[in-house]
């Protein structure tokens, strides 16, 4: 299970829409690393033309699952980049970059397009990661 949902976000989501703060509330309380991670990027406040990237692998499996989870969700994803105001992107397991979304129509659109194509995922390999 990725979320720890407690009975009344669980009871409002039956009801209809939840809002994102609630959402992210229950992401940041049931995703710790992975929470510490994308807001020490998005945090570090990126600007157009500098990217943020976190580039320390896990120190465990719990983590790398978090951190697994939280960013090949659409909607943890989303909500993570709606509440910091960034866009992320992910690669290894572990390499989290979160980009300003006024950038990506300038200054980092060639950043980020490299770090998103097949050629940046295969140039971030290494053995060691092979089990990530």
């Amino acid at each position: 299970m990725s979320l720890d949902v407690s009975p009344d976000l669980l009871a409002a989501a039956e009801c209809g829409e939840v809002d994102d703060a609630a959402f992210v509330d229950c992401v940041r309380g049931s995703l710790p690393y992975a929470w510490t991670v994308v807001s020490s990027v998005a945090g570090a406040g990126p600007v157009p033309g500098s990217p943020t990237v976190h580039e320390v692998p896990p120190p465990s499996e719990a983590e790398r699952g978090q951190l697994l989870r939280a960013l090949a969700s659409d909607a943890i994803r989303g909500g993570l980049e709606r509440h910091f105001g960034v866009r992320l992107a992910f690669q290894n397991c572990h390499k989290v970059a979160a980009f300003s979304p006024e950038g990506l129509a300038d200054r980092d659109a060639d950043t980020y397009a490299a770090f998103v194509s097949p050629r940046g995922q295969l140039l971030n390999q290494s053995p060691e990661l092979r089990d990530c």
